[in-house]
């Protein structure tokens, strides 16, 4: 029989204590063993990288990164693991939409009645068994899962850049830079896996850029130099793509032109 690994994550110290409390009523009927609890999101990523847990009994109002955040996070960081089962524990119903758009296993109302708890654990365990026995189907159904945001690390804390706001990507040294209309964020991730996962939304220009197809705004010539201190100046021309609400010009490989090209009908 499987006992589940349960983490707490809840800014409020009661809180947490009233969960405690209540797994350790509920282990006649349903057995499971706290391994850790967190006061933040940033303390949770620490104690689920290092602990493993099943099931995550997960607050949604915390300062910093909240717990959809965190759960958002999970679901696109982990997706090539087994990502805990979330259970949201929580005073405020408003949540609960957002709470099931990130795959939430269930959405408990404070205070938690020790006979829902039973039953939430109960379905997470029959998850965590079901994703054991069939790895291969979960890693399927996961992966149509697409995400809604990228998840950048920044000071300390983690920011949600919705994938909607992105008009292009430009990998630069080992990093990639996204650009939106406000500013630029760091990603620690390829372009080609980016381009995998969002190739229905973001175009490759260039080896070295990704463009969200609905920001191409039409292409332009430019003139490139190619040999800038000989006496003969060697030119040549080519395109590059204009981007809604952005000045920054891209060029357009010879490789990816016809493919451009086709996108703005020049």
């Amino acid at each position: 029989m499987m006992i589940p690994r349960i983490l707490i994550v809840d800014d409020e110290a009661p809180a947490r204590l009233r969960l405690k409390t209540l797994l350790s009523d509920i282990q006649a009927e349903c057995p499971v063993t706290l391994i850790g609890e967190a006061e933040n999101a940033m303390r949770a990523l620490e104690q689920i990288a290092s602990l493993h847990p099943d099931i995550i009994l997960l607050d949604v109002q915390m300062p910093g990164m909240n717990g959809i955040e965190l759960a958002q996070h999970l679901a696109h960081h982990q997706a090539h693991l087994a990502t805990p089962a979330i259970i949201f524990v929580t005073a405020y119903d408003e949540f609960a939409v957002k709470a099931f758009e990130v795959h939430a296993l269930d959405y408990l109302m404070k205070p938690v009645r020790a006979s829902r708890l039973v039953d939430a654990v109960n379905r997470a365990c029959e998850k965590v068994r079901l994703e054991q026995r069939l790895p291969e189907t979960i890693a399927t159904d996961a992966s149509c899962v697409r995400r809604k945001h990228f998840s950048v690390l920044e000071r300390g804390r983690i920011l949600l850049v919705p994938v909607v706001d992105v008009l292009f990507l430009k990998a630069e040294q080992k990093y990639v830079t996204l650009h939106t209309a406000q500013r630029e964020y760091l990603l620690e991730e390829s372009l080609t896996s980016i381009e995998l996962e969002l190739g229905d939304l973001l175009v490759r220009v260039h080896r070295n850029a990704l463009v969200a197809r609905v920001a191409i705004h039409g292409v332009e010539r430019a003139v490139q130099v190619v040999d800038a201190e000989s006496s003969q100046e060697k030119v040549s021309e080519s395109w590059q793509v204009i981007v809604t609400g952005c000045a920054e010009r891209l060029p357009i490989s010879r490789r990816q032109w016809p493919v451009i090209k086709a996108l703005v009908r020049v």
